[in-house]
Order: C-alpha cells, then sequence, then structure tokens
C-alpha cells in the first residue's frame, strides 16, 4: 500500500474542510454584526451557530490537517527525500508560512467569536466580507507552491 498518497488524500480531504470553515464564519460574523444587535434572540442563535462551526468542523479538521501534514513530512523525509533537508527549500517555507498564517488567522476568527458572544462589535460586516477569502487565497498558494516545487 501507498501509504504517502493515502496520507496525502486525507490531509487534502481535513485542510478542504478547514478552510471551508474559515471561509464560511467570517460570513457568519457579517450577517451577525449587521442583523443582530447585542442580547436578541438572533445574536443567541448566532452565538450557537459560529460556536458549533468552530468546535464541529473547524477545529477538528485543523488538528486532522495538522497531524497528516507532519505525517506527510515524516515520509517524505524518512522514505522519499532521504533527510529533512527539503524544509528549507522555498516552496516548503512558503508552505509553512502558509500554515502560520492559516493557524494565525484560525486564532484570530476564534477570538472574534467571544467577542461577538459578549456583544462586542469591533469590526464591520464589510470587513468580514472582505476577509473571508483570505484563507483561500492562502491556500491558493500554498498548493501552487508545493506543487510546482518552485525554487527546488
Amino acid at each position: 500500500m501507498n501509504w504517502y498518497d493515502l496520507v496525502r488524500g486525507l490531509h487534502i480531504i481535513a485542510v478542504i474542510a478547514w478552510m471551508s470553515g474559515m471561509m464560511y464564519l467570517p460570513r457568519l460574523y457579517a450577517y451577525h454584526t449587521e442583523t443582530a444587535p447585542p442580547g436578541s434572540e438572533f445574536d443567541a442563535h448566532f452565538q450557537v451557530w459560529e460556536a458549533k462551526l468552530l468546535r464541529i468542523i473547524i477545529n477538528p479538521a485543523m488538528i486532522i490537517a495538522f497531524i497528516f501534514g507532519l505525517a506527510l513530512i515524516y515520509i517524505d523525509a524518512t522514505q522519499i527525500r532521504g533527510g529533512y533537508g527539503f524544509l528549507l527549500k522555498p516552496w516548503m517555507l512558503t508552505k509553512l508560512a502558509g500554515v502560520v498564517f492559516l493557524l494565525g488567522w484560525h486564532g484570530f476568527l476564534a477570538g472574534a467569536r467571544k467577542k461577538l458572544a459578549a456583544g462586542e462589535r469591533p469590526r464591520t460586516g464589510k470587513f468580514w466580507r472582505a476577509t473571508n477569502e483570505l484563507p483561500f487565497l492562502a491556500a491558493a498558494i500554498m498548493v501552487i507552491a508545493v506543487t510546482t516545487e518552485f525554487g527546488n
């Protein structure tokens, strides 16, 4: 059995789930900010939806993507490339920088959920709409970097 391809496929599936959730959550925040006054019944509904999206989809998908990503690095280093030197290649550094960005964005979204639940509205609906595609842009750059292995 080709473990690398299986792990890579599972990693991709987890990343798709993680990105989907991180693109949908800012949309919920935009609607929440614009249509649900703090303390309203609709505000309570949005809080439940946002918390469930984070707890049931986004957080587990991130953890699974991270685990399979580490497994890919291990398999690549020990069975394919003969070492961990590829981690310093420009294409892999780009991928790792994207991972750091996505982890930071994930944390930012989780913090925003807590603020919305507390009745705070520090960002506008326009902000959330303008930023909801950031995970997709990061993922696109990461996929291009890995599939082309530029600078190799």
